[in-house]
């Protein structure tokens, strides 16, 4: 045992490796300090286990007490019940074999495959056991949170993390955005990779104020160096006195019909007026398209050339609708005398992380828009470099993680497959370029994209649906989703798949406070900077 003063709390009675193992509670081990999402470990003949308590339940050795309980006034016969004819019952899910023989501590934690022995005693896991199984901080790991009952700090490995897509679920209020900062300055912190972040609500380039109204650091203050702002509304940025380094701006000539096709749902578009936008621009040219059909008049001349390209007058009324609310948003110009795309590459490259800020343009129309139209060249970019890479034996590009909120709108399942988000994710780490997907209604993401999703970090959801599409296609799911429903509403999520050899609960990193910008910043400005920054 590890942990020298940890007590037993009791003895495996039944259990199979698909359903997990029934441990039942000494009489000195209270029930009510038991919780799901804790850490035990199970001391077998030949192995140690590290599992989680999935479920606890209360037994009788006599059904009467059931139905006739007993009087407990006397808390003699209280304690003489307690632990004979009543006791306590855990459900754990071993997940891990932990050593028990020199060979097994040199090869570290392995899976599962088989269940320990009757009458093997269950312990509370350890603070080594739990660096055993997660690693400490290094290089390459961060520290992400605790356990729900230690403070023993759990650590992903962001090196593994980067490889595969991943995402961040949980309902309104329970910590997403928290989760999300922490993970990103990770990313910059250990240098696995460097980021774009789409930031819808404007939270995670420069401050932005808690629930609570409090003041919040974002990245750029925490890292001035290592991140730049860009902004499509610079107006709101100056109110808000952000220091900025580029402003964007869209050109209509930049718009490709997939662009159109991406926005069918948000537009009301029908399937004949996207169609059309292909037939348009063979007419027009691909960088003159939009200005042209947009310049149209009512007369014969426009009946004609409709007539022409077969395409209905209603169906034509349709796409100038969509097309007008495209042309009223402020950031869309013509031609633009910047190409922002270049601009973004230029900081990637140099190892600067991008976060670019919507301001007053929350709309979601904007945002699909924008999102969709710079990753697609910026994919393309990544995909030319890492093929030269490939064929001309040099170095490929820097891994990039592209966060995006509101995922659904991208990825569900009418236009998943059509959208180069869904194309990210299913191409694994292909061209060094993933996704990190921020939702709160995880059933509206297709499930084969799901499917494809690395690791999952989720906080408390109250959706059958979005529970269940969270969960679909991980081990032990009627388990895990017992532990996901009992989290509590605020700083815990559940993190299992590819970066964690285990699932976990975690009560995550505090974020906010100075002393937690003085531990996120580790060696970054001196004690002085920092008190200068926020003092």
């Amino acid at each position: 045992m590890n942990q020298e003063n940890s007590e037993r709390l009791g003895i495996i009675v039944s259990g199979s490796s698909n359903k997990g193992v029934e441990v039942r509670l000494d009489s000195s081990a209270s029930v009510e300090d038991m919780a799901v999402g804790r850490y035990v470990t199970i001391e077998g003949k030949k192995r140690r286990f590290f599992g989680m308590i999935t479920d606890i339940s209360l037994g009788v050795t006599d059904q009467n007490l059931t139905v006739t309980p007993p009087d407990i006034s006397d808390p003699f016969i209280a304690e003489v019940l307690a632990g004979t004819s009543t006791y306590g019952t855990l459900h754990v899910s071993p997940y891990l074999t932990i050593g028990g023989d020199a060979a097994s501590l040199l090869e570290g934690p392995q899976p599962v495959k088989t269940v320990p022995s009757h009458f093997s005693v269950v312990n509370p896991a350890s603070q080594q056991d739990v660096e055993l199984v997660f690693g400490s901080e290094d290089e390459r790991r961060f520290y992400i949170g605790t356990p729900l009952d230690m403070e023993t700090k759990v650590c992903l490995n962001l090196a593994e993390l980067v490889k595969r897509s991943n995402g961040i679920f949980g309902k309104s209020g329970t910590g997403k955005t928290f989760l999300t900062r922490l993970l990103l300055i990770g990313m910059l912190q250990k240098g696995t990779a460097v980021n774009l972040v789409f930031d819808m609500h404007s939270e995670y380039g420069w401050e932005s104020r808690s629930e609570e109204g409090r003041r919040v650091k974002a990245l750029k203050q925490l890292f001035p160096s290592k991140v730049a702002v860009f902004t499509l509304d610079e107006e709101s940025s100056r109110r808000r006195r952000v220091s900025t380094d580029f402003v964007v701006r869209i050109g209509y000539d930049e718009i490709e019909p997939e662009d159109i096709g991406l926005l069918r749902q948000t537009l009301n578009l029908t399937e004949p007026a996207v169609q059309a936008v292909y037939q348009l621009v063979r007419e027009f040219g691909d960088k003159k398209w939009i200005e042209a059909t947009l310049g149209l008049g009512d007369g014969d001349e426009t009946k004609q050339l409709l007539t022409r390209l077969s395409i209905h007058d209603s169906t034509y009324r349709n796409l100038r609708r969509g097309l007008e609310t495209i042309r009223r948003l402020p950031f869309l110009m013509p031609h633009t005398p910047d190409n922002p795309v270049k601009r973004i590459l230029e900081y990637l490259d140099q190892g600067i992380n991008v976060v670019l800020e919507f301001g007053r343009y929350t709309d979601i129309t904007a945002y699909i828009l924008v999102a969709n139209l710079l990753t697609r060249r910026i994919h393309a970019q990544y995909r030319e470099r890492m093929e030269k890479a490939l064929g001309e034996d040099i170095t490929p590009p820097h891994p990039l993680v592209i966060t995006i909120e509101e995922a659904h709108k991208f990825l569900n399942s009418e236009v998943s497959s059509q959208t180069i988000f869904g194309i990210i994710a299913r191409e694994m780490r292909k061209y060094n370029v993933t996704l990190l997907i921020i939702d709160q209604r995880p059933s509206g993401i297709d499930s084969e994209v799901m499917s494809q999703i690395g690791t999952k970090i989720t906080c408390l959801l109250d959706d059958e649906r979005d529970i269940d599409s969270v969960l679909a296609g991980a081990s032990g799911k009627s388990e895990l989703k017992s532990v996901l429903s009992k989290l509590e509403s605020r700083q815990q999520a559940l993190i299992f798949g590819h970066a964690v050899p285990m699932p976990i609960v975690v009560r995550t990193r505090e974020y906010g406070s100075a002393e937690s910008y003085k531990g996120l910043l580790s060696s970054e400005p001196v004690e002085k900077d920092i008190e200068e920054l926020w003092g």
